[in-house]
């Protein structure tokens, strides 16, 4: 009985030793500029640079997985200068040989008329020729992580943190995604930095080559302003989003995965003020949610630049020579990270919404999205940040 145990052990050591070698860790990107208006010397010869350096892909090719497997997304970053926080995106182009942000990029193809949500924001939904690209990770960068993790700003660490982080790493399963994110492909990611310091970063994807069922992926809409001249999509405070489309044959186990982050305004604005966002599929309505985070100071250790101020309040504390409590007015610092937001703190990732579809029918369907947004004023820049997609069974 005993030698049978010692061999089933050595069996599952061995297996599990053949799972580890067959697994892929792709590395895309490593110490990868991302910037406004400077060139980087030091760049790979096959990264794309657009819309002045805030935009970075590359063309990768990943062996695919007959039985599928789990695929997750690793993406690090480290302010190379720039002290704010960003928005930005990690995405997938699907088809680059239709009209993508690729070729509209660099001048070869426009936006479909059909795409457009308003005059200045074209590419936001999809059309027969044109799909927006997916988003594999929505995320916020930190303020200026790394670059300023050091004693020269010590004084604004508050005594909760023993030291500022060197960088933000973000991990996300993103199997669902796995036919898009095998074989060959564009993967790129965007900053909404506007700064020639910018970030860099690296980007890893991890394929398990665990057997699992492979989905498909369709693209529905897409409002992040990825290319030069969308404007900042400001249009939920005008109407909603409404999105008919057409599918050419039945989906199995459809699932809508939708994005939010709510941004600009300054303090009475969509970033730090909460709205419902409302997903009617076919007319019903399917999530019906308020996207907000108050968990923000949790993420202090990634911010050594945010701006800080004192607040007055009172706290209870234990005396140590009467061993009593003792209420006291004390001055407490207050963090500009610290604040909730709509969906998002500085230096967190943005987790998608998921809603089961069921299966669906071939032929016309729709998509509502409804944010009562305020509406966008000078030097208040209110916007959503929304992306949406379809996953299915293959």
């Amino acid at each position: 009985m005993k030698t049978k145990l010692i061999l089933f052990l050595m069996l599952l050591i061995y297996c599990q030793k053949i799972v580890s070698q067959d697994a892929i860790e792709k590395v895309v990107f490593k110490n990868q500029l991302i910037n406004f208006g400077k060139a980087d010397t030091l760049q790979e010869a096959d990264v794309i640079r657009l819309q002045g350096g805030r935009v970075v892909l590359k063309k990768v090719t990943v062996p695919k997985f007959p039985k599928g497997t789990d695929v997750s997304i690793k993406l690090s970053l480290r302010s190379n200068g720039d002290k704010w926080d960003k928005s930005g995106s990690c995405f997938v182009v699907t088809d680059p040989n239709q009209i993508s942000i690729l070729n509209v990029s660099k001048g070869e193809k426009t936006f479909p008329e059909a795409s457009y949500m308003s005059e200045k924001h074209g590419g936001v939904l999809a059309t027969e020729n044109y799909k927006p690209v997916v988003e594999a990770l929505r995320f916020m960068t930190p303020f200026g992580v790394g670059y300023y993790s050091n004693d020269k700003i010590k004084y604004r660490k508050p005594v909760y943190i023993p030291t500022w982080e060197k960088e933000v790493v973000w991990n996300q399963d993103i199997s669902d995604l796995g036919s898009i994110v095998t074989g060959t492909f564009y993967i790129g990611v965007w900053i909404d930095a506007w700064t020639k310091q910018g970030y860099k970063f690296d980007l890893n994807l991890i394929y398990s080559n665990r057997a699992k069922k492979q989905r498909e992926v369709l693209p529905l809409v897409n409002a992040v302003n990825y290319v030069k001249g969308q404007g900042l999509p400001h249009f939920f405070a005008e109407a909603p989003l409404d999105y008919t489309f057409n599918l050419d044959k039945d989906l199995k186990n459809a699932k809508l995965h939708y994005i939010t982050t709510g941004h600009g305004g300054h303090s009475g604005g969509d970033e730090f003020i909460k709205i419902k966002n409302s997903v009617y599929f076919n007319k019903q309505l399917v999530l019906d949610t308020i996207p907000w985070r108050d968990d923000c100071a949790s993420f202090r250790r990634f911010n050594p630049t945010s701006g800080v101020w004192l607040k007055k309040d009172s706290t209870y504390y234990r005396d140590r020579k009467t061993k009593e409590y003792r209420l006291k007015e004390i001055e407490e610092r207050l963090a500009s990270s610290d604040l909730s937001r709509s969906n998002w703190c500085p230096g967190s990732k943005v987790a998608p919404f998921t809603v089961e579809l069921g299966d669906l029918d071939s032929g016309k369907h729709t998509l509502t999205i409804k944010i009562p947004a305020t509406k966008a004023e000078k030097n208040k820049s209110n916007h959503w940040l929304v992306s949406a997609y379809i996953t299915y069974d293959k």
